[in-house]
């Protein structure tokens, strides 16, 4: 059996944020105006995110990261992964951004 050769993909992305996407389901959707915008979808309008690696940031949403809080949607951001974050249904996008950002400036 041949063993392939790894291969190396560039990419732009300063950093990533992870978002559990079982959370999403269950809360089915729980954002924006209406609360049926999943947070994925908002986070990557608000950040500017541009499809796949030609973007400065990724915005990802992973299968489940077992945490599983009630009407809330765990976040991961990479740049401070020793921090998890519950974001509430309803929350305001842009105060989610802010934390991201001020995560990235400490």
């Amino acid at each position: 059996m041949e063993t392939g050769v790894i291969r190396v993909l560039a990419s732009r992305w300063q950093g990533s944020v992870l978002v559990c996407g079982k959370c999403s389901k269950k809360l089915d959707g729980g954002f924006g105006e209406k609360g049926r915008t999943p947070l994925v979808k908002l986070l990557r309008q608000a950040l500017g995110v541009k499809k796949g690696r030609k973007s400065d940031r990724g915005v990802v949403e992973v299968k489940c990261l077992g945490v599983c809080p009630k009407n809330a949607v765990v976040m991961v951001d990479g740049a401070r992964p020793d921090r998890w974050m519950l974001v509430p249904a309803g929350a305001d996008v842009t105060e989610v951004v802010a934390n991201l950002t001020e995560d990235a400036a400490t």
